[in-house]
């Protein structure tokens, strides 16, 4: 088995040591990776090396009765994060001001300085808070927009996004200028004339879902900012789907604003999200809540929520630490072998339908499937009820299926179990 064994303890224990009143090492009680030998990835893996891939779903404490492939919609958490968010909960109610206030706050700015790290761009740069739809609605509601200014964004957008934007045409008087998406789509070029066409001189934003929740397909995001940053739009992107899921930095982009959920593909706990507004843009939006400062150049002006969760904040950095063992491009690597190993046996039976390109640039681990002759709603609950597979129906714009979404601790062997259910849910 390639898997050299090292001592990792140090790196992955680096946060709960710079807090000393942070009763034992987080990671010295964890069972899983005692039991591993603290083995950690060797340069040789590779995505299809499945001594590595179970030990990384031994990491992870799901239900061995119930098939997990909506981890689209949320993710479980290695058992690292889970000891840590516990530890951080249990001291928090020591003393709550002061064990959260005094000793766990101290933990932010290092948070910060690793999100940015793992972002590629400046520490300034990022406000840690709560999901996509939080850090989204910063930027939202916090625009400067006055009546008749445009907004371009598509009808496959995240639903909270989108009527995020309908409250402000609502009540401000902006306008949407809509971009419907038939999905897939295979060719770059297509997808940005598309948001060419929208594009006037009264368009102040530009909203990319950087891969469509839907089914999974990816969008030229940097390609599509380039060509608004030519006219002077300001672009945002919803990377809910994408950030740690794609092996990218957002510096890699040329956004000037982004919003991405932690829960989601890094496995940090529930409730965890981040916000990126570049630094010369910061000035320009006010913050989501009441701040003294709100016209401030001070990314820490989107944090001021009031009490807030420090468990969960504070173990966001063991997810980073249990992402950066995988290493991001094998991470990614791995997603879309998944997503090809289960969308490429399931083409071959009757009546089955794959909405998901298998073009690597064009979707990953994310995709979307259906059966003729059945609605997706039937079909997902005839996963659930008889073979304890849980997936997602979906039907919006121009989409219709059922969304499947495995992760890195989904083995084969539940893929082939999921393989066959379908087979024979086609064949009835």
């Amino acid at each position: 088995m390639p898997i050299e064994r090292r001592n990792f303890v140090k790196s992955l224990g680096l946060l709960a040591g710079a807090l000393p009143f942070v009763k034992g090492n987080v990671f010295a009680e964890n069972k899983t990776i005692q039991n591993q030998k603290e083995y950690t990835l060797s340069s040789s893996l590779n995505t299809t090396d499945e001594d590595f891939w179970n030990w990384v779903h031994s990491c992870y404490t799901v239900n061995p009765n119930i098939l997990n492939l909506n981890n689209g919609g949320v993710s479980p958490q290695p058992k690292i994060v889970q000891d840590a968010f516990e530890k951080y909960y249990e001291l928090s109610n020591e003393g709550p001001s002061y064990f959260m206030w005094r000793i766990l706050d101290q933990g932010r700015e290092p948070l910060r300085q690793r999100l940015a790290d793992l972002a590629g761009v400046l520490p300034d740069e990022i406000a840690i808070n709560r999901n996509t739809t939080e850090a989204l609605d910063n930027v939202i509601f916090g625009l400067n927009f006055k009546r008749g200014d445009e907004v371009v964004l598509t009808k496959q957008d995240y639903p909270n996004v989108i009527n995020a934007f309908k409250q402000r045409e609502e009540r401000d008087g902006i306008v949407l200028k809509w971009i419907n998406l038939n999905l897939p789509i295979e060719d770059d070029d297509t997808i940005v004339k598309a948001f060419q066409e929208q594009f006037t001189n009264r368009t102040k934003l530009v909203n990319i879902t950087h891969i469509i929740n839907w089914n999974g397909q990816i969008l030229p995001a940097r390609k599509i900012a380039d060509a608004a940053h030519s006219q002077g739009i300001d672009v945002m992107v919803d990377a809910a789907h994408t950030f740690v899921h794609l092996d990218y930095k957002i510096s890699d982009l040329d956004c000037d604003y982004l919003g991405t959920s932690l829960h989601k593909w890094l496995c940090a706990p529930f409730g965890s999200g981040m916000l990126y507004v570049k630094k010369d843009k910061i000035k320009n939006i006010y913050p989501l809540f009441p701040n003294p400062e709100p016209k401030s150049d001070d990314i820490r002006k989107f944090e001021a929520q009031g009490t807030r969760n420090f468990a969960t904040e504070q173990a966001i950095g063991e997810a980073i630490n249990f992402h950066q063992i995988i290493g991001a491009k094998r991470k990614e690597e791995r997603l879309r072998f998944l997503k090809n190993y289960w969308a490429e046996r399931i083409l071959e039976f009757p009546k089955v339908k794959l909405h998901t390109s298998l073009k690597p640039e064009y979707s990953c681990g994310l995709a979307l499937f259906s059966i003729d002759g059945t609605k997706p709603g039937d079909v997902a609950n005839a996963l659930f009820d008889k073979y304890k597979i849980h997936t997602v129906a979906i039907e919006w714009e121009n989409i219709s299926g059922i969304r499947v979404t495995p992760n890195v601790y989904t083995r084969l062997q539940d893929l082939d179990r999921f393989i066959n259910a379908v087979k024979e849910i086609a064949k009835a």
